[in-house]
Parts: structure tokens; C-alpha cells; sequence
């Protein structure tokens, strides 16, 4: 390597005693090995990729629940063990499998993709809850938009809007009606597989679904009519307020959630006699007297 040449200062003078020469030393600066390239390269992609270990490690903290022993929910352990609230935690989770999509179904032939390198790019995708192959197709069309760069989540957002203007679909679903929740890979329905509920607000794209153990926001796709005739509709809503009434009682017997899963469970507007029975008698143990309302 060629050493720049040296500078010099003028030297201070009585009169100027400023004007110094100063011979300053050239320091070479020695290129980077192979191997620290190498390290280079795997320290960068590790930066790059620290949103998607982060996913990761709380995707099988979730899973196989090992904050058992310490906290009730897995909810309340983010809160109190990273400051994460109930949304950054599963958005953080919901980027990491839309990266590992990404990662799945571009083309590969013939290209080098820049991969996403934090959570906020993917955020749009994780909220839009495309299909796998519909994710890497919005990021290869922001990397192109994006000039070949890692594209910004405003990038990505814009394709996703397109998008979902052009498949705009009438929400079917109407006030009143009876459904049951089909979570799929949505994180904010998991362990509600199952569930009928109440539709109690109608929006462009999603509804909020009245069940016996709350309220949830869920989007048309993961929403499945029973198609119910209007009386019928009518005996599962009222059902629905008796065992949400029931869920709201405090130090309740376990045998009661048994119940409640179960009742909450059975898409069908009707009791058998025995349930019928059962509920009853429940709801009398805790003086919740129900009276048919017509």
C-alpha cells in the first residue's frame, strides 16, 4: 500500500508563533485478512438478524411454556421480563415467520436478495397476514421498488395497500350472526381453534366476535359462518351472555371452566338435557338467575 505522503505545518516564528511545522507521521492502515472478512461478514449478518433471533427465542419461550414457573401467561412474562407489551411480543414473533417466508419463496436463480434486517420492514406483511408465497413476492417488489436496497416498511406498506385494494372483498358477515373462530397462523387467535361467538362489530376487513371468555378481533378469513336461521342466532347469543356471566365469577370451581370450554366449544343452537341440566344447576350454585328473554 502506497503511504500518503506527509504533512507538514509551518514552524511558530517569534511573530507567529502559530505557524509550527509539524512532521505527522503516515499510519498504514492494513487491509482486512480472509478470515477477517469472514468474521466481518457473520458479525454484520448477526446485527442484521437480531429482530429475527429475538422472534425466535420468544416463539419457543411461547411454546413450550417455560415461563411456567414464574408467570401465569405468557403475556404477563414479556410485561414484566422484557417490558414488551401483548402486541410487540407476538408482532416480534409474527416477523420472524414472515421472514423465515421470505427467506422460503424467493427465487433464488440468478439473484442475491437483500433480506430483511429489522422488524419494522416487516411489520405490514406480519399485519396483512398474506400467504407465504404473497410475503416474498410484496419484498421482492420492494427490493426492485427499493433500487435493489433493503426496502423501508413505508415501501413494503404502499405494496401491501395495493394489494389488498385490488382483492378488496365485502366483509359477508353481518351483525348478530354466529361464528366460529379458525385461527390458522394468526398469533393473536391461538388456543381459540374452535370458538363461536357473537358478531358484535363489523369493519372492512375484520370483526369483532363476542365469545364466552372475551371479545376478539379477527380477520374475514379466519371467520366461519354457521349460517344459522335468525331464532336460532338469537338462543346462542343469549348462551353467550349466560356463560360469559359465568366466566366473570370469581374463585369459581375448576369443574366450572370445564363447562364453559366445552359449552363455548359446541357450535350448535341447542343443549342437550343433561347440559341444560348441568348449566342450570351451576348457575344456581352461584345465584345467577336466568330468565329467557325473548
Amino acid at each position: 500500500m502506497n503511504k500518503p505522503p506527509s504533512r507538514k505545518q509551518p514552524k511558530p516564528t517569534k511573530d507567529n508563533p502559530g505557524s509550527a511545522t509539524i512532521d505527522v507521521a503516515a499510519v498504514e492502515v492494513p487491509e482486512l485478512t480472509e478470515e477477517e472478512l469472514r468474521d466481518r461478514l457473520h458479525l454484520e449478518r448477526k446485527v442484521e438478524r437480531a429482530f429475527y433471533e429475538a422472534g425466535k427465542a420468544l416463539m419457543e419461550l411461547r411454546d413450550r411454556r417455560l415461563y411456567r414457573n414464574t408467570h401465569r401467561t405468557f403475556e404477563e412474562y414479556c410485561k414484566d421480563r422484557f417490558g414488551y407489551s401483548r402486541d410487540a411480543a407476538y408482532l416480534k414473533i409474527s416477523a420472524t415467520e414472515v421472514y423465515e417466508n421470505i427467506q422460503k419463496f424467493l427465487p433464488t436463480i440468478g439473484r442475491h436478495w437483500n433480506l430483511p434486517t429489522n422488524e419494522r420492514q416487516l411489520r405490514p406483511l406480519a399485519k396483512a397476514e398474506l400467504e407465504p408465497n404473497k410475503q416474498a413476492s410484496v419484498w421482492e417488489q420492494a427490493v426492485d421498488q427499493a433500487g435493489g436496497k433493503v426496502p423501508s416498511g413505508r415501501v413494503v406498506k404502499d405494496i401491501v395497500d395495493r394489494i389488498r385494494e385490488r382483492t378488496k372483498v365485502p366483509n359477508p358477515y353481518h351483525l348478530g350472526e354466529i361464528c366460529v373462530i379458525q385461527p390458522k397462523d394468526n398469533p393473536d387467535l391461538r388456543g381459540k381453534a374452535g370458538y363461536w361467538g357473537v358478531v358484535t362489530q363489523v369493519g372492512e376487513y375484520s370483526c369483532t366476535i363476542q365469545c364466552w371468555d372475551g371479545d376478539y378481533t379477527a380477520k374475514v378469513e379466519h371467520l366461519k359462518s354457521l349460517e344459522l336461521l335468525e331464532e336460532d342466532c338469537k338462543f346462542m347469543e343469549q348462551l353467550c351472555m349466560r356463560l360469559r356471566r359465568l366466566h366473570e365469577v370469581g374463585g369459581r370451581d375448576p369443574a366450572v371452566d370445564w363447562l364453559l370450554q366445552g359449552l363455548g366449544k359446541q357450535a350448535k343452537p341447542y343443549l342437550s338435557s343433561l347440559q341444560a341440566k348441568l348449566l342450570g344447576a351451576v348457575e344456581k350454585e352461584y345465584n345467577l338467575v336466568w330468565r329467557q328473554q325473548k
